[in-house]
């Protein structure tokens, strides 16, 4: 059953919330790969970990003031608990991209060589994410090509910023 799989990587998540946030973690962390200039893979992981869990406190405390800002009363401790157990897509879905770069490493190749691996399948998810999504949200197969390309396009881009950097 593919449901039952603890390997399986999911693009498309239970709700939209989810997904989006899986989407913007997936290029976040990115980013930050491209930014740092890491001394090991161990460094460039826990900058980008950490990172993307600064993120996700900060979205989550942004949404429980919104709350407040326009209900015009303090969020309940049901909308607090909501908000600190939800939105992690935003730091799992580094997961894999992080796997490569550690394997990549422990193989031995130089350090900019397995970060621009990550980068590739950070590419690869944001493409197979953008032709899913399309499928699910019922476009065309030209609709479905577009919105793989944009979001691949996400990757490619910071490819050739780290690529321009180092």
């Amino acid at each position: 059953m593919a449901g039952t799989n603890p390997l399986r990587v999911r693009i498309a998540r239970e709700n939209e919330e989810a997904t989006a946030a899986g989407i913007y973690g997936l290029i976040v962390g990115a980013a930050v790969l491209v930014a740092s200039h890491p001394e090991t893979a161990a460094a460039a992981v826990v900058a980008e970990v950490v990172t993307l869990t600064i993120y996700w406190a900060a979205e989550r405390y942004s949404r429980i003031v919104a709350e407040r800002i326009h209900e015009g009363h303090r969020p309940t401790w049901h909308t607090v608990r909501r908000q600190l157990t939800t939105g992690w897509e935003i730091v799992t879905a580094s997961a894999l991209p992080l796997l490569v770069l550690v394997v990549a490493r422990l193989v031995g190749t130089q350090l900019v060589t397995a970060e621009i691996l990550s980068l590739i399948c950070t590419t690869i998810l944001l493409c197979v994410g953008g032709w899913l999504m399309g499928a699910a949200g019922r476009l065309t197969t030209w609709e479905r090509l577009l919105s793989t390309t944009v979001a691949g396009m996400f990757g490619i881009s910071l490819i050739a910023l780290k690529t321009l950097l180092h």
